[in-house]
């Protein structure tokens, strides 16, 4: 990356955490699902994405697929936000973008969220996406699965789920930002917490205790996948930003991953923030991460 590369950036983030910090930290949930549908949203969908909505199970859902994509290669993608805020709309601009990069219709879903839906009600309705799938006609090793923050860990769960019932698993795995350890044992959590503007630990604790029902332990590797085994996972891409409380959750996850022979590539991008894609209109680093993640589709799909 160049000097003048690196300045961009630099002005880019910041920009973003001038949004970030335009307004005081919400309270509650609803607050909460609000700031992040608003920040979310600030750049709207390119012209040329064609979006449709989609109902199955109970569920709601969003197709998109840009020109010269396949639509017979999907990426099922599952939002961030804790597993109590996030949906299609603060996640939007980022899948449809990931899926034009990568070639391929994006189903997105508007899984269950706490505290309302507890775990494992995010579970189900990620496995009822999986089986949507498959009545629709499109075969495992055709499907990426893929997801921010605790969209990552939905989606390492998923494939845990598969893998347990002998089920195929999709091609492979696209992690942005996982959160992978309810546990809280990343040190991260301590060294980044005075630069990340989004995660700190007791935000993290409050959504734990609004996901996990009690008597369900926090190491549980249905709760923090960092613990599962990940022998025979797919090939995976992990993204994070430097700048990440959340930072240790992947580079463990990458560690365990690779011990496991799993094919694993970890990215650390400089001075970025939490989920730094969403906000792909205005960072050029987040076209720069779409664009890495569909390079490296294109090798396994």
């Amino acid at each position: 990356m160049s000097d003048v590369d690196e300045q961009l950036d630099l002005s880019e983030i910041n920009a973003v955490r001038e949004l970030l910090g335009s307004k005081p930290r919400p309270v509650g949930w609803d607050e909460r699902r609000a700031r992040l549908d608003e920040v979310g949203s600030v750049w709207p969908i390119a012209d040329d994405i064609r979006c449709e909505d989609v109902v199955f199970d109970g569920l709601s859902g969003e197709w998109s697929l840009a020109p010269g994509s396949d639509r017979d290669k999907v990426l099922l993608f599952f939002h961030g936000g804790g597993y109590c805020s996030g949906s299609l709309n603060s996640h939007r601009r980022m899948v449809t973008e990931a899926g034009r990069a990568m070639g391929m219709r994006t189903l997105a879903i508007d899984y269950r969220r706490a505290p309302e839906h507890p775990f494992p009600a995010q579970h189900e309705d990620a496995l009822a996406a999986w089986r949507f799938l498959s009545r629709e006609g499109i075969a495992p090793d055709r499907i990426m699965v893929g997801g921010d923050s605790a969209g990552g860990n939905l989606t390492l769960c998923l494939v845990s789920r598969l893998r347990a019932a002998g089920e195929q698993l999709p091609r492979g795995l696209w992690l942005i930002s996982p959160w992978t350890d309810l546990s809280m044992s990343g040190a991260t959590l301590s060294s980044k917490d005075a630069i990340d503007p989004i995660i700190h630990r007791a935000y993290l604790e409050e959504l734990a205790v609004a996901y996990v029902p009690p008597g369900v332990g926090r190491r549980d590797p249905l709760i923090s996948p960092l613990f599962a085994d990940l022998g025979g996972f797919p090939p995976m891409l992990i993204q994070v930003g430097s700048a990440e409380a959340l930072l240790s959750d992947a580079t463990r996850l990458a560690e365990a991953a690779g011990g496991a022979d799993v094919k694993v590539r970890l990215e650390i991008w400089p001075h970025m923030i939490h989920a730094w894609p969403v906000w792909n209109a205005g960072l050029n680093a987040g076209r720069r991460a779409l664009h890495s993640a569909g390079t490296f589709v294109r090798e396994y799909l």
